[in-house]
């Protein structure tokens, strides 16, 4: 099982930016799809965004799509989750997943397999 550690969580204000990091313990990074998720207070937790290592094909949930990028760089086994233009709305605690593909559902929604690996969260809040 691939152990994820996540970094970059914080305070921010409206407007500005962050930049998360998931680093992946793992001789086979290449084999992997590594994701967001995030959970905000009273809610479920919902897919982010989500890479294919392999072949850096992506997806992005609506909500973030133009203001959050994803990114890998295989040779630090790690994937990066820019956020700008952040909104209070993207205050959640964030985490990362690993997967061997980015699933989605028939409505569209990126989730996580039944075998797939959690981070511990990093909380991201966003004030007005």
């Amino acid at each position: 099982e691939v152990q994820l550690v996540e970094s970059g969580g914080g305070l921010v204000q409206a407007g500005g930016s962050l930049r998360l990091s998931c680093a992946a313990s793992t001789f086979t990074f290449d084999d992997y799809a590594i994701g967001w998720f995030r959970q905000a207070p009273g809610k479920g937790r919902e897919g982010v965004s989500c890479i294919r290592i392999r072949d850096a094909s992506t997806y992005a949930t609506d909500s973030v799509k133009g203001r959050f990028t994803i990114s890998s760089d295989n040779a630090k086994n790690t994937v990066y989750l820019q956020m700008n233009s952040l909104k209070p709305e993207d205050t959640a605690v964030y985490y990362c997943a690993a997967d061997r593909v980015c699933r989605t559902n028939s409505s569209g929604s990126y989730y996580l397999g039944i075998f797939g690996s959690w981070g511990q969260g990093t909380q991201v809040t966003v004030s007005s």
